[in-house]
């Protein structure tokens, strides 16, 4: 099932984003991969799942 990241995008815009096993749980964030993982570390012991929000949302459709 996908994930609604709709408000992910918008709080984290240019940011990358520390989330739980849920994937819409924000453990942490931060403008580098280590600052959101060192404030998700005081969230949680487990290893979240890192991903970057970009600046903006760009629509993509290809063609053969």
């Amino acid at each position: 099932m996908a994930k609604n990241w709709t408000k992910l995008v918008k709080a984290y815009k240019g940011m990358w984003v520390a989330l739980a096993e849920d994937e819409t749980t924000v453990l942490g964030a931060g403008k580098t991969v280590r600052s959101a993982l060192l404030a998700a570390k005081e969230k949680s012991n487990k290893m979240p799942f890192l991903t970057h929000v970009p600046d903006r949302i760009v629509s993509y459709v290809g063609s053969l």
